[in-house]
Formats: C-alpha cells, structure tokens, sequence
C-alpha cells in the first residue's frame, strides 16, 4: 500500500467554504476531458464565487470536499429532486465528482461516492443518480464498480456559452 493511500484514514469529508474557492477552481480547470471551459483566470472568479453563493444558499444543493491533513483532494455536489414519480420518491444526484489530479487512483473518489450515498440514505432517497461525460470510459467502469448501473440514455442541450 503507498504511503498516499494509507493517508485514507484521515480523509474528511466536509461541506466546502468560500476559502476551498480557489483550490476548487484549480481542479476544474485541470479537467481538459470535461469541456466545460473552466479557467483559474482572475476575470472568472465572480462567476465562480457567484455559484458557490447559489449553491450554498440552495436547500436542494450542497457542495463537498475532500480534504486529507488539511488539503482539498477532491470535490462534489449533491442536489436533492422530489419527483412525483416514484410515488413522491426522493432522489439524489451527484454532480461535479472530480479528484485532484495528482492524487486520483488512490481511493478518494470511492470515499466521496459511498459519503453521497450515505447521504441519501440517511435522508430517505429512493434512488442516487449521476451523469458521465460519454468520453469518460475510467470513470464509467468506475462507477460501474461501485454499484451504478447504466440504465438510461442523457440528453444535452447548450443554450449559452457553448
């Protein structure tokens, strides 16, 4: 076991705060693969403080990191959905799950996965959700290994800043 992995112990799962901002915006910036234009330029950062300020504000959404001996490793969201379908039934769906990239392999991802679906359990959902990128084959058989299934096809429509 590398020493990186065995430093698992010690990983903590906690609601992101307006400092972990900057580190956050590194990550997303790092993932060429996603496509979503992230950027650390300094002319973004309101947009990004903006939504952090949505998020938290939202009763539906909360956002996570995950921090090993006081360094943010990791990150992802959660957004609550009642439904009528499903008798009235409560879902969860993860969103945004992204691991720095010098620490992926490790387990991190797998730890921020099972604290989402602990999440839902805890809060009664029927069902725990989440969209992949289709070019993202790892992070399929990833979730795959952890128990998702895939079971519906995704449809994306860009209205702006595509």
């Amino acid at each position: 076991m590398s020493e990186r992995a065995a430093d698992l112990e010690n990983l903590v799962i906690r609601e992101a705060r307006l400092d972990d901002l900057p580190v956050l915006i590194s990550i997303f910036a790092a993932d060429t693969l996603g496509g979503h234009g992230d950027t650390t330029s300094d002319e973004a950062y309101d947009d990004y403080r903006d939504a952090f300020e949505a998020i938290k504000a939202s009763a539906s959404n909360t956002l996570y990191v995950a921090e090993l001996d006081d360094m943010i490793v990791g990150t992802f969201q959660t957004t609550y959905i009642r439904t009528l379908t499903g008798r009235g039934g409560a879902s969860l769906t993860i969103e945004a799950v992204q691991t720095h990239p010098d620490w992926r392999g490790r387990g991190i991802g797998s730890k921020m996965i099972e604290a989402a679906i602990d999440e839902a359990k805890i809060e009664g959902c029927r069902l725990v959700q989440l969209m992949s990128n289709a070019a993202r084959e790892d992070a399929h058989r990833f979730y795959e290994r952890l128990g998702f299934r895939q079971s519906h096809h995704g449809f994306k429509m860009k209205l702006h800043g595509a």
